[in-house]
């Protein structure tokens, strides 16, 4: 989560959008409340504007940020002295491999075209982070906290939610960014379910399975899932002339 330099030029195709509010900057921080033993790890700290409300205040923080240009920004910043930047992609990096020690408390401001990408690598990096506070765009937001049977309701909406707990804390206006993007924004708090509703080992089928319901949402059940081989009691039981939006999570995990 970054702030603005009037000199620092924009990447597109890194999705760059610096914060510029100090006021929200300071509310972001407030909700994620760092604690003198906390462990951080920062997706995208563009110039570090959140990161230097956190780092100053826990026992360690590493960030991880694609852009050379704005590493080698955060790294010449004495506030930043101790803290470990790494240039990289985070979908391409494991927590465990990080210089930071697990669990980690996880902040981003990312860019909204690979959203769903980092929260599906959360849920792959479930055993190395405690809290997770992602700026997000509002509509993704609402659709990770959808209720069945609406529009926004899908394979968002059940995937993540056999593994996590979703808070959306509030939502931000697009004029306290630079440049300036053309929708509302959100901060979630992610937090890990006591009990997966889905086996890590049966996480891969899962998020097939649903993503292959959803992928004709018209359609029945027994013409999108008929490759599946789910038993004909469980088709039975579940009424496979349903459509993939009225199906609960639970529903979805019983057929794996």
């Amino acid at each position: 989560m970054n702030s603005t330099n009037k000199n620092h030029p924009f990447r597109k195709r890194w999705g760059q959008n610096f914060l510029a509010d100090t006021n929200l900057l300071d509310k972001i921080a407030r909700t994620i409340g760092p604690r003198s033993s906390d462990h951080f790890l920062e997706i995208g700290p563009g110039e570090g504007a959140l990161t230097e409300r956190i780092f100053p205040y826990v026992e360690e923080m590493a960030v991880v940020e694609i852009d050379p240009l704005l590493v080698k920004e955060l790294k010449n910043k004495p506030i930043f002295n101790g803290m470990d930047v790494i240039q990289g992609d985070i979908l391409l990096e494991d927590i465990d491999g990080m210089p930071v020690n697990d669990p980690v408390r996880v902040i981003g401001n990312i860019p909204y075209n690979i959203t769903s990408p980092i929260i599906f690598w959360l849920i792959e990096q479930l055993d190395y982070w405690s809290d997770a506070h992602i700026m997000m765009q509002k509509e993704v937001a609402d659709r990770l906290t959808a209720n069945v049977n609406t529009k926004a309701y899908g394979r968002l909406t059940v995937v993540v939610g056999a593994y996590l707990n979703i808070d959306q804390c509030f939502t931000v206006k697009p004029d306290v960014f630079i440049p300036r993007p053309k929708v509302d924004s959100a901060i979630v708090r992610f937090t890990k379910k006591n009990t997966p509703v889905v086996d890590d080992d049966k996480y891969l089928r899962f998020n097939k399975l649903v993503s292959t319901a959803f992928s004709q949402r018209r359609k029945m059940l027994r013409n999108t899932l008929k490759g599946w081989d789910i038993p004909e009691r469980l088709q039975e039981k579940i009424d496979f002339s349903r459509r993939p939006e009225t199906l609960t999570i639970d529903e979805f995990a019983s057929m794996v």
